[in-house]
């Protein structure tokens, strides 16, 4: 089920399944199935940024390379505004990819150490056929200029910036094709806190800059805070509530939610929920549980719970939330 909050979104993702074959054996049979994304709805709208929140292996990071196209959906429906189901397909056509791409999580991984800089922002531009030499050059000159590089530095190596200079090229390199829509993928979590603070306030200038629109994948809530418009919660391959921002964050309705605000850090006194976690352990994405996937770990846990999933329903404040009792 979509939120449906934006009245005529940008990017659509409906029923988004990715699952994993577990093999083993001489043959390797397939014996199992990893359900890293299992049922994922949610909307964009232009000019827009949307935070995915989630602990580690909850599938945040499957559903941004799956909107790529960097792993395969095994169901669902991914489409841009105007655009064809890009799920059907046997690969991602140009025209998607041109219109979204994606800043990596790790600014020291993502960047060809052999390349020159102009050459790693060039190389969209290059792949596309897009502009002559002369053009490809200046546009070069003009996107390290906007994410506040020097142009004296296109001819150096990655090993020669630092983690936030990096990341600075990742985003320089995925502004290259005017794209309407970014997949940020953690894009400050390998940074000081300082740098973090940078990165950030870069994304939000080119934002208003160029209208882009965000998909901002992070386990940091100050971070999601701070950068977005609205914020689904993820679960074991499920958003379990979606809402704006501040709805969210005043008063979350599903009980996971309100365990992730309550473990955050702040000075707010009221941020903190009175919520505890029957159990800190976090069921396997191989052998979900039945029903609600949260119930091993939520005191409001009942039979219900237990046998039936609950799907995303609207409640108060524009918020949805998948509970029994909420």
């Amino acid at each position: 089920m979509s939120d449906n909050l934006a009245a005529s979104p940008l990017l659509s993702v409906e029923n988004l399944k990715v699952h994993f074959a577990i093999r083993a054996g001489v043959f390797q049979r397939q014996v199992g199935e990893v359900k890293a994304v299992d049922g994922v709805s949610f909307s964009i709208g232009a000019g827009e940024t949307l935070g995915l929140v989630g602990e580690s292996g909850c599938g945040k990071s499957t559903t941004g390379l799956a909107l790529m196209g960097l792993v395969k959906a095994t169901d669902g429906r991914i489409a841009m505004q105007g655009a064809e189901d890009v799920t059907a397909m046997r690969s991602v056509p140009r025209a998607h990819r041109r219109r979204m791409q994606i800043i990596f999580q790790d600014p020291f991984s993502s960047l060809n150490p052999r390349q020159r800089i102009r050459d790693i922002i060039r190389a969209p531009l290059d792949i596309h056929g897009i502009g002559t030499t002369e053009e490809r050059r200046a546009e070069v000159a003009k996107l390290i200029s906007l994410v506040g590089l020097r142009p004296d530095q296109a001819d150096n190596f990655p090993h020669q910036f630092s983690g936030g200079q990096r990341q600075r090229i990742g985003i320089a390199r995925a502004l290259a094709l005017k794209p309407d829509i970014i997949v940020c993928d953690e894009p400050v979590s390998a940074l000081d806190v300082s740098v973090q603070a940078q990165i950030l306030n870069l994304l939000a200038d080119l934002q208003r800059e160029l209208g882009l629109s965000y998909l901002f994948i992070s386990h940091d809530l100050g971070v999601v805070e701070h950068v977005s418009h609205r914020v689904a919660v993820m679960y074991l391959g499920r958003i379990v509530e979606t809402g704006p921002k501040k709805a969210i964050f005043s008063k979350p309705l599903h009980p996971y939610s309100e365990l992730l605000l309550r473990s955050a850090p702040s000075h707010d006194p009221h941020r903190r929920h009175q919520f505890s976690a029957v159990s800190d352990d976090i069921p396997s994405a191989t052998k979900k549980p039945s029903g609600c996937a949260f119930h091993t770990r939520c005191p409001l846990a009942t039979d219900i719970c237990r046998r039936i999933e609950p799907q995303l329903e609207v409640k108060a404040d524009g918020q949805f939330v998948a509970c029994h009792h909420r």
